[in-house]
């Protein structure tokens, strides 16, 4: 009784070598309770049904319709029908990973690479109990290898913000190499750094003196949690943060994000640039005041910007790149 309990929280990602799917296919994740498919990408066309919190779906065709929204006009073709991609994850590259023998003492940052991975806490002798869902993309410290509950390799993952540890099977995570976190343009003094946000076009821009390097859309603060305009600097960076409400819950309604990755702080209320997993709504406010933005943008920032943060660093903290939002 005891394997069936813990098999019933065991993760089911397993890829199937014979799937064939059309070439243009993508996959994605529904992000949300629940989101809408309708008969054309038009939010006024007949909808045909629904899609639950975590399907994962089909993507025949990413198309940016005429009939809007007008920020996001992006909607993906079904088997049948449209969604549009507000709360769609797109799964570029799920796979599968060789654990690591061993993890280096203070931790190794590491990636979800499966579309879902069902966390579990060890608590005593051969008991586990499910929390967290950690999803792809999103980031984390790894700080062991250990025997999972189904034999195999598990890495243990400690919070950030609540240091408490989980667990997910090590296939499903990769070690992110210290070379994916070089920095970016080291060489050029941080006075002629500075990040442009532009609030009415929901974009960012970097630039080296006068010359722009860099150009991504991103997703505001919305109405009353809008994000604040000024001048800035970044203060803190972390890799990976737990934002939410830190709650130790399975409750796939609650406000927990764990794992969100490439956060570069730029207000003492907390206010920063980093990776968003959980929508894909880029080019229209939707976050409660910080700059979403997709990871490898995030990362971008990140790694660019001053400080400029270690591949060891959980955390770090000095005034760095200068940022104006207007």
């Amino acid at each position: 009784m005891c394997a069936l309990a813990i098999n019933s929280f065991l993760p089911t990602f397993k890829p199937d070598p014979n799937e064939i799917l059309p070439k243009a296919t993508m996959r994605g994740r529904v992000t949300r309770d629940m989101i809408y498919v309708y008969q054309e990408p038009d939010l006024h066309s007949p909808r045909l049904g629904t899609l639950r919190r975590d399907t994962l779906v089909d993507l025949y065709e990413l198309i940016k319709s005429t009939r809007g929204p007008t920020r996001n006009p992006r909607w993906y073709a079904l088997k049948e029908g449209y969604a549009h991609s507000t709360y769609l994850q797109r799964i570029e590259t799920a796979h599968l990973n060789q654990p690591a023998t061993s993890i280096p003492e203070g931790g190794q940052l590491g990636e979800v690479t499966v579309p879902i991975a069902q966390s579990l806490r060890h608590r005593v002798k051969d008991a586990w109990e499910p929390l967290y869902r950690l999803y792809y993309e999103s980031v984390f410290w790894i700080t062991s290898l250990d025997e999972g509950p189904d034999g195999q390799p598990w890495y243990g993952l400690t919070d950030d913000r609540l240091r408490t540890q989980y667990h997910i099977p090590a296939a499903f995570m990769r070690l992110i190499p210290n070379e994916e976190l070089a920095p970016i343009s080291p060489e050029i003094p941080d006075e002629e750094k500075r990040l442009n946000i532009s609030l009415k076009d929901q974009t960012v821009f970097a630039y080296e003196s006068d010359r722009q390097v860099f150009e991504a859309q991103i997703s505001s603060g919305a109405m009353l949690s809008g994000t604040p305009r000024g001048t800035y600097r970044i203060q803190v960076k972390r890799p990976s943060r737990h934002m939410g409400d830190g709650r130790l819950t399975t409750d796939l309604e609650a406000y927990e994000l764990p794992g969100v990755p490439w956060v570069s702080y730029f207000t003492s209320s907390g206010i920063a640039f980093h990776g968003a997993y959980w929508h894909d709504n880029f080019g229209s406010p939707i976050s409660h005041g910080c700059v979403n933005m997709r990871n490898p943008d995030a990362l971008w920032v990140y790694r660019w910007s001053n400080p400029i943060a270690s591949p060891t660093d959980w955390h770090l903290s000095a005034t760095g790149t200068r940022i104006n939002i207007e």
